[in-house]
């Protein structure tokens, strides 16, 4: 099944991570992922399914039954977060969704003019 293999690595790559990274974060030894890398195995079906989920794309797509469009800059920035996310402990995760909450509030366009103050502070 090279057009796994092929993909399995594509896919890891446009997520910025290596495959001994892509490894840890599906949970296999990496000895295990290197083979489907290498196209010297093919994973079971709950391993693939797992392998699809954990790097953000259909099962399809990494047995080459589906082909993805081609991705804007912020849905491959999306998709790294996501994975890297995977490996986070709950805790971490709500102080990172904290701060990207802080990050995301609604600023005012840069005009050149200055906010007014606010008042009662």
């Amino acid at each position: 099944m090279e057009i796994f293999a092929k993909r399995l690595k594509e896919r890891a790559a446009k997520l910025g991570i290596s495959n001994a990274q892509a490894a840890r974060l599906c949970e296999l030894d990496e000895r295990r992922y290197a083979n489907y890398a290498n196209d010297q195995r093919e994973p079971d079906l709950m391993t693939l399914a797992k392998i699809a989920r954990i790097l953000n794309t259909s099962t399809d797509h990494l047995l080459g039954l589906a082909d993805h469009q081609p991705q804007t800059e912020r849905a491959r920035l999306l998709d790294r977060l996501n994975v890297a996310a995977t490996s986070l402990t709950d805790e971490e995760l709500r102080t990172v969704v904290t701060q990207t909450e802080a990050l995301a509030i609604p600023r005012p366009k840069k005009t050149g003019k200055k906010m007014p103050p606010i008042s009662g502070v």
